[in-house]
């Protein structure tokens, strides 16, 4: 059963910094990519990074270029990502997914790409 599993979420004072994992049962390498999306209160689920295990490209939405950056660990079984300078504007649920079955690399940002679904953390950024 493929299992991601989210976790170090928390409540963070702008400007500070997170560090989100994302366990991959198995390997990274099953899938295809392996992605973080986060959903406001209100808001529809967004794409805001990728990783690529087919070539190592990573994407971003331009929201969070420069601030945020997704890795994996040697072993390819978490995927992290590295929030830096947060804003009140990225408080949110945050899930990982990875997209196992068919994916391009032009719309990685598609909710519907993705087959499996962690459980999501919660990030609240506020003073």
């Amino acid at each position: 059963q493929v299992q991601l599993v989210e976790s170090g979420g928390g409540l963070v004072q702008p400007g500070g910094s997170l560090r989100l994992s994302c366990a991959v049962s198995g390997s990274a390498l099953d899938y295809y990519a392996i992605t973080w999306f986060r959903q406001a209160p209100g808001k529809e689920r967004e794409g805001v990074s990728c990783f690529s295990t087919t070539d190592g490209m990573t994407y971003y939405v331009d929201s969070v270029k420069g601030r945020f950056t997704i890795s994996t660990d040697n072993a390819k079984k978490t995927v992290y990502l590295q929030m830096n300078s947060l804003e009140p504007e990225d408080t949110a649920v945050y899930y990982c997914a990875a997209a196992r079955f068919n994916w391009y690399k032009s719309t990685w940002y598609r909710q519907h790409l993705y087959d499996y679904w962690g459980q999501g953390t919660q990030v609240t950024v506020s003073s």
